[in-house]
Formats: C-alpha cells, sequence, structure tokens
C-alpha cells in the first residue's frame, strides 16, 4: 500500500508523476487525489507574463551590444525594428502551434511532434545543459549589477558582488515559484506594470529632448566609417536576446484558460507594446547619450538617468533591478514546465515530472536547475554568455518554425483554431537559420562552443534514450552504471 510519501504514476497528458496524499474523509482512508497543473493562467496573466519575460534586462543592457555590432545609429534603430517584426512572426507561428499541439512544453514539444525524438531530445539536452542557465545568468548578473551599482558609484561594483547578489535573487525566485502558482502570476504582473512604467520613465524625457531639437546625436546616423556587416548577425543576437521571451506562453499551454484565443491575443497585443516601447526607449537613449557615451556604458539605464534627471536618477537603477527580477521570474516559472512535459514523455529522468501534492508546482524541476545556473553565474561574462548559448537557442527555434511547415504538410486533417500563412514561419526559419549559420563566422569561440555541447547530446540520446540503437549487453552494463 502506498504511502502519502510515495510516488505514482498517472495518465499522459492530464495528470503527472506526483506526491500522493489521503483525503480528510476517514472513509476513504487510502483513495489518492490527482494531482494537476492547474488552469490558472488568463489572458491578463499570460499579457502579463510574455511582457514580463521579454522585458527584462535585455532593453537596459543589448542597446550596447546592437550599436557595437551593427556599426552606427541608424543601422542599430533598423535592426530593433526587425527584430521585432521577427519576433512577431516567430509568435504568430508559435501560437498557431500552441493552438493545434496543446501540451505544455513549448520547442520541445513543438520539436518531438513536428521533427521527431532526436531534435526535441537535443533541444532539451542544450536547454538544460547551456541555454537556460546562461539566460538566467545574463539577465540575473543584470539584475545584480544595476541593483548594487548606486552603493559604489563613481566606481564599479566589485565583481564578486554583483555575483553574490545575484546568486541571492535566483535562490529568491526559485522559492517562490516552488511556493505557489499564483503568487509567482500576481507578482509577475505587479512587476510587468514596473516595467512599463520604467520604460516610460526613460522614453518621456528622451521626447522631451528631442522636441527641444536636441538631434545632434542623429546627425551622419547611417555613417559606415565602423560598419562591418561580418558582425551583424550578432547585433541580431543581442536584440533578439530583448525580444527573447515571446514563447514562454506556449510553455504553460496545459495552465492556461481557452489557449485557442489566449495565446494569439496574448503574443500579438505583448509584441506590439513591446515593440513601440523598444524603439521609443533607444530613440530616448541616443537624444540623451552620444554612440560613444553608449558603448563606453555597463549599465546604459543609469547613464541616461544620470544625464537626464539627477534629482530621481538612484530610483533607475532599482526599478531595473526589479524589472530583471520579473523576466527572471518569468523564464524560470516557463522553463522548468518543459522539463516537466520531456520528463513526463519519458525523455529526461522522471524526478522532474514530479508535483508537490499540495503547491501544484513542479518542485523537482525548479530544484535541479540551481546548480547550472551558478555555474553560468560564476562565468560572469555578459556578452560572451550572450552569444554562447544564442547559436542554438535560435537554431532550435528556427527548426521549430520549419517542423510546423512539415507537420501542416504532412497532417492537413488535424484541426488549427489559429492558421497563419505559410509565408510567416517561412521567413522567420529562413532568416533564423541564416543568422546562426553567419554568427560561427562573427564569433567562431563562443558560437562553437555552444555547437559542440548541443552535439554532445547525441551519445546522451543514443545510449539513454534509444536503448534498443545500442546491443543489449552495452545497454544492461551502462544501466547498472548509471544504477
Amino acid at each position: 500500500e502506498d504511502r502519502i510519501s510515495g510516488i505514482r504514476t498517472v495518465p499522459l497528458g492530464q495528470r503527472a508523476m506526483g506526491f500522493c496524499r489521503k483525503t480528510s474523509n476517514a472513509k476513504e482512508e487510502g483513495k489518492k487525489e490527482a494531482v494537476y497543473l492547474r488552469k490558472k493562467i488568463t489572458l491578463v496573466w499570460a499579457i502579463t507574463l510574455t511582457i514580463g519575460t521579454i522585458v527584462g534586462s535585455g532593453i537596459f543592457i543589448a542597446p550596447k551590444g546592437v550599436l557595437k555590432n551593427s556599426g552606427n545609429v541608424g543601422l542599430s534603430l533598423v535592426v530593433w525594428l526587425a527584430c521585432g517584426v521577427l519576433s512577431l512572426f516567430g509568435a504568430l507561428s508559435y501560437a498557431d502551434l500552441g493552438t493545434s499541439i496543446t501540451k505544455s512544453g513549448g520547442h520541445y514539444i513543438y520539436l518531438l511532434e513536428t521533427l521527431g525524438p532526436l531534435p526535441a531530445f537535443l533541444r532539451l539536452w542544450a536547454e538544460f545543459v547551456m541555454i537556460r542557465p546562461a539566460n538566467i545568468a545574463v539577465v540575473s548578473l543584470a539584475f545584480g549589477r544595476y541593483l548594487i551599482e548606486p552603493l559604489f558609484a563613481p566606481c564599479q561594483a566589485p565583481a564578486l558582488a554583483v555575483k553574490l547578489v545575484t546568486t541571492t535573487g535566483i535562490s529568491l525566485i526559485i522559492a517562490l515559484n516552488c511556493w505557489s502558482v499564483s503568487w509567482s502570476t500576481n507578482i509577475q504582473t505587479a512587476l510587468a506594470v514596473l516595467k512599463m512604467v520604467t520604460i516610460g520613465l526613460i522614453i518621456v524625457p528622451g521626447m522631451m529632448a528631442l522636441a527641444d531639437g536636441k538631434t545632434t546625436n542623429f546627425q551622419n546616423a547611417f555613417d559606415t566609417s565602423s560598419l562591418a556587416l561580418e558582425k551583424l548577425p550578432l547585433a541580431f543576437y543581442s536584440g533578439m536576446f530583448a525580444y527573447g521571451g515571446w514563447f514562454y506562453v506556449n510553455f504553460v499551454t496545459e495552465e492556461i484558460v481557452n489557449p485557442e484565443k489566449t495565446i494569439p491575443l496574448s503574443v500579438i497585443v505583448s509584441l506590439l507594446i513591446v515593440t513601440l516601447g523598444y524603439l521609443l526607449t533607444n530613440v530616448s537613449y541616443y537624444a540623451v547619450l552620444t554612440a560613444e557615451e553608449v558603448l563606453a556604458s555597463e549599465a546604459v539605464a543609469v547613464s541616461f538617468a544620470d544625464r537626464a534627471f539627477k534629482s530621481i536618477s538612484s530610483a533607475i537603477p532599482i526599478l531595473v533591478a526589479l524589472s530583471c527580477f520579473g523576466s527572471l521570474n518569468g523564464g524560470i516559472f516557463a522553463a522548468a514546465r518543459m522539463l516537466f512535459a520531456a520528463s513526463r514523455e519519458g525523455q529526461w529522468p522522471p524526478v522532474f515530472s514530479m508535483i508537490h501534492s499540495r503547491r501544484n508546482t513542479p518542485f523537482p524541476a525548479l530544484l535541479l536547475m540551481l546548480p547550472l545556473i551558478f555555474l553560468m553565474v560564476s562565468i560572469g561574462d555578459l556578452y560572451g554568455l550572450l552569444n554562447f548559448y544564442s547559436f542554438s537557442r535560435w537554431l532550435f527555434i528556427g527548426l521549430v518554425t520549419l517542423g510546423l511547415m512539415i507537420h501542416r504538410y504532412r497532417h492537413p486533417e488535424i484541426p488549427r483554431p489559429f492558421k497563419v500563412p505559410l509565408f510567416i514561419p517561412l521567413v522567420f526559419t529562413i532568416i533564423c537559420l541564416f543568422i546562426v549559420g553567419m554568427s560561427l563566422y562573427s564569433d567562431p569561440v563562443n558560437t562553437g562552443i555552444g555547437c559542440a555541447i548541443t552535439l554532445t547530446g547525441l551519445p546522451v540520446y543514443y545510449l539513454v534514450v534509444q536503448k534498443s540503437r545500442i546491443p543489449v549487453s552495452c545497454s544492461a552494463m551502462f544501466s547498472k552504471y548509471r544504477q
């Protein structure tokens, strides 16, 4: 007989492996209550989850990377607009998939259903060992830097202090997501509003400066003297990093109320708001700061605040740090669902499919991400980490939209409540794969390492997941060693 602390497996797609608990009725002693991921995410929460995960550290640290690799102010603004349009194309393609394949898990589930188990596992492997830890490390390092930078002004904050604050923030967010889905989503809603206020505090003085005729920094905006076309893919990496997060709503499909309408509406509304906000924010940066000042700054928003309004400049870093906190919260909330879904599909250890019986949260999937996140934080190089994981991230996102087109061709009979023209995923796929290919030339070291780590998933897949592909004796010996 199972005990309260026992674990049981329940049907795929509806229930998950979870901790059992007894009912309060004494006559029903020994009966267990099913453990589910509850449908709690409404349209408002989906919009705030999307905006909250997109608007994080990106708009406050990526302008330097976009400008550095695009070569001039004018082209950098074109890159920001192009990244917004490209993100909208990707989000619409994912909305098509999310309304026809109604499982949580995002990229992983879509690759599994469209291209098969091997690409899905490689995406999962890259997500766990590289993409997710590096992405969270980049955002959390920005959180730590902005939070304590004012305490050490005019000097730079010590790297060790930044990392200590960073790890504290990550631990707090993990604890929050382990405790309650409702708390996480409510905090996400509040922080999403705060983020738009922060962006507004940057946009308003920038527009006022332009109205006063301060357009000097936009003269010769398309100067080609520092243009390097081979670096342009890295500019897109920085820009797409700032827009990254439009796909997170697809990670939690099973927890969304009325996903057929909620997913498309949430991504369209969110990306229109974010794209307009990002363009106006960058215009405001350049209205107040020169291109040289943007490139020299470690925290562009702080430099902007010091120049634009010194009276409340100390508040801007705190607001930016809270913005990063919200982005971390949304990213961790969604990423744990991918690991949960993979475990449920049999491609990841069963412990990741456990759900806390009282909290209804994927407790182990959240906790087991921590070690690699802390490892990435210890590296501490923001732009190196960004190029390092972007190769695999955008490669697999491009493969997902390629899979959408193949899936449509193979299964025309499947109902699609939201159907996008094939032109949209086709353009998105071509641009993603082109940027990924060019990045190997632009930054061969970091992108090459990212590619190599992704390929290390091949032996893991064939030795552990696809045991039938290797001799029985070898499989038994390896299984015994793992145990």
